[in-house]
């Protein structure tokens, strides 16, 4: 099975100094076909006006994933963590039996432009945790970079799910295949640029989900950024 969920077909909030696209429900956007894919429960692009941000708040049980396209985000935690992430960063937040942390776009005058995602974790009350890496090096150097897994292999930052996390950025007529085991499910997350999977053209914002299929086999049709998770079909 393959689906194509189309940038426009979102949840929309404008907020005015957030302007935010809800790929699953979330907030006062609901829709019970959109709860989540898996263990993936919320997939938002934000964009965050200079100066403008989120107050400090609470979460539990939710692994809380920010990813950088532009600009930079101010994060601080109850944890003691105070960090700036910034592109080819990604941040990971366990926020277990709780956390409460608050996030600023780091520039007065600059928007900045994020995904943040939630991921259910394998169990409830784990002890809160923080992870931040950089992998703009390593995208530099392959197109494809595991980002964040369960065991935390091969660099990446750790997950408490069942779920590898790749960020993929592909040059133009460039080709990725990525077999999927049994069992399997994959979602393709699309940030810039153009993809094309079997006879589906994918850009920036639209998303492909695959239940059921032995691969994902994409081509770049330009420069491309994209978040593929490979995750349990359960």
């Amino acid at each position: 099975m393959m689906k194509v969920l189309r940038s426009q077909d979102r949840g929309h909030a404008n907020h005015g100094w957030l302007d935010s696209y809800h790929t699953f429900s979330f907030a006062d956007y609901f829709d019970p076909q959109r709860m989540g894919f898996g263990s993936l429960r919320v997939i938002n692009e934000d964009r965050i006006e200079g100066g403008a941000g989120f107050p400090l708040h609470p979460h539990r049980d939710m692994e809380i994933v920010t990813y950088m396209v532009e600009g930079s985000l101010a994060h601080r935690d109850t944890l003691g963590n105070e960090e700036a992430i910034g592109p080819g960063e990604l941040q990971r937040m366990t926020a277990g039996t709780g956390i409460r942390h608050s996030e600023f776009n780091a520039s007065k005058t600059q928007p900045a432009h994020l995904l943040q995602i939630w991921i259910l974790p394998e169990r409830e009350d784990l002890e809160p945790g923080y992870e931040q890496k950089s992998f703009a090096e390593a995208l530099e150097k392959s197109s494809l970079v595991l980002a964040a897994s369960r065991e935390g292999r091969d660099g990446s930052l750790k997950i408490h799910q069942d779920l590898d996390l790749w960020m993929s950025r592909p040059k133009a007529g460039e080709r990725q295949d990525f077999p999927l085991r049994p069992g399997r499910a994959a979602w393709v997350q699309v940030v810039r640029g153009q993809v094309k999977v079997a006879d589906q053209e994918l850009r920036a914002g639209d998303a492909l989900a695959l239940v059921g299929e032995e691969r994902l086999s994409l081509s770049a049709q330009e420069n491309a950024e994209m978040l593929i998770f490979d995750l349990s079909a359960k």
